[in-house]
């Protein structure tokens, strides 16, 4: 198929396509050991297209292609890193691609040169974008079937300039059933060398390679693969231990080794961060209601009510701000759903509410939204000021009543309304000079970046605003 592919489809001499049938014949072992599907590309004679001239697919992981692609073009709209190195001979690693089945995959991509050093084709791996999210702890890196795989690992002398060998991001080594490493990677190589190791490691015994208490017997009577994780000095190495049969016998295993310590560091870092977010919110919630206790006391002292009046509202508005910090606090993130913030200060407006000698209900209802603490921080103060608003204007002449609250989520712009079932606003004119409704225009407008509609009736008071999810 290969040949007839070429032929057909390329301007490649006889001598080129022998080069590349000699490659397919290994391609198999490197779609085992990479747990991807592989394939081999070529330029057609459209510098924008590519054909699929052979694959092979995983043997343990489950492949990406519900059919066989050979013969099916690659559009460089699609798959630029396959058509970049086929033009300019350069490799890339993990490269966005959408496939001919239309699913989007990551690809390491490598040339095939012939002799004169001409790129004659691209070898390809291409993996699911959330592989490393799925992928089974207890699949077996070699099975029975892998013939081709141990014949050519256990052969192999000098093949560090192997093309297929360049799309494994992991060291590699092979160990024979008598416990000598036969084959190393340049990988391999290099993360010996970075924890101290001096000389070549090809040709070492398993008991000097071995970097935990494992020991050859111990891998080769479990008959499965093995997966584990260790630390050597501050290198942090994930190894992955899986069998090497021929005929169905054992004849030795393959260690494939990660290093981990970037992804460690990281994952140390993202939890120091996460600790010192929940610290800081937690302390400005502190200081926020201790700061709100203060001048609830001051204001008990005040015979002025209009003054008295003004010191409440401070209070519950510095409150809304308080809570935005304790939602942040437990979450560890500077993120927070401003669903479960309006919840919360929906129990402080109910307390408000009885104070007033009001039966109030409040219902909050929608999608759950996740933003920035500043905008988390901006909307909270908004809701808290209508519901306030509502509490104390829309049911002067009633004794109970409602305020529903209704979070929209949309693509770019997301929505809040309150909604209350009381009498409206007298003369259906609003008070300009309103110090809570100016502190929400100001807000919506300057910090949610966003427009705020009011309409008012005898049935009642519908307030939305709209904000950026994101800026």
């Amino acid at each position: 198929m290969l040949r007839e592919l070429c032929k057909l489809n390329t301007d490649l001499s006889e001598e080129d396509i022998e080069e590349l049938k000699n490659i397919e014949k290994s391609i198999s072992m490197f779609a085992t050991v990479s747990g991807g599907d592989i394939f081999i590309d070529c330029l057609t004679k459209d510098s924008d297209t590519a054909i699929v001239v052979s694959e092979a697919r995983p043997l343990e992981n489950k492949s990406l292609y519900k059919s066989s692609v050979v013969g099916e073009f690659a559009l460089r709209k699609n798959e630029p890193a396959v058509l970049r190195t086929l033009e300019v001979g350069v490799s890339t690693t993990d490269f966005k691609a959408v496939t001919q089945e239309n699913i989007v995959v990551k690809q390491n991509t490598v040339p095939i040169r012939n002799k004169n050093e001409k790129v004659i084709g691209v070898l390809i791996m291409e993996r699911d974008v959330t592989e490393h999210v799925r992928q089974s702890q207890n699949m077996e890196i070699l099975s029975e079937t892998t013939k081709q795989l141990s014949e050519t690992l256990m052969s192999i002398k000098e093949v560090e300039n192997n093309t297929a060998y360049n799309l494994i991001n992991d060291g590699i080594l092979a160990i024979n059933d008598n416990g000598i490493c036969v084959y190393a990677n340049y990988v391999a190589k290099e993360i010996y060398k970075k924890i101290g190791y001096k000389d070549d490691i090809v040709g070492m015994s398993f008991n000097n390679l071995v970097l935990n208490e494992l020991k050859l017997q111990d891998i080769l009577n479990k008959q499965k693969s093995l997966i584990l994780e260790t630390k050597v000095g501050k290198f942090d190495l994930q190894i992955k231990y899986g069998l090497i049969k021929k005929d169905m016998k054992i004849c030795g295993i393959i260690m494939l080794i990660k290093d981990l310590t970037d992804l460690k560091k990281k994952e140390k870092e993202l939890v120091l961060k996460a600790v010192a977010i929940r610290e800081i919110h937690h302390r400005v919630k502190n200081n926020l209601q201790t700061i709100a206790s203060i001048l609830r006391l001051q204001a008990r002292r005040i015979e002025d009510q209009f003054a008295k009046k003004a010191f409440y509202e401070s209070i519950n508005r510095i409150l809304s701000i308080a809570t935005t910090h304790e939602v942040i606090s437990q979450n560890g993130i500077d993120d927070a759903d401003i669903k479960l913030i309006l919840l919360k200060l929906k129990d402080n407006a109910i307390r408000n509410a009885l104070e007033c000698n009001k039966n109030i209900s409040i219902k909050i209802d929608g999608d759950n939204i996740y933003v920035n603490s500043d905008k988390a921080t901006a909307i909270a103060i908004v809701v808290n000021e209508l519901i306030e608003n509502s509490i104390k204007h829309a049911f002067c002449d009633k004794k109970k009543g409602i305020i529903k609250i209704l979070i929209n989520r949309g693509y770019s712009y997301s929505s809040i309304a309150v909604n209350d079932n009381g009498s409206g606003f007298k003369d259906k004119k609003l008070r300009e000079d309103s110090l809570g409704l100016n502190i929400v225009k100001s807000i919506v407008t300057d910090k949610l970046n966003g427009d705020i509609k009011i309409e008012t009736n005898e049935s009642g008071t519908k307030t939305v605003f709209d904000f950026k999810i994101y800026q």
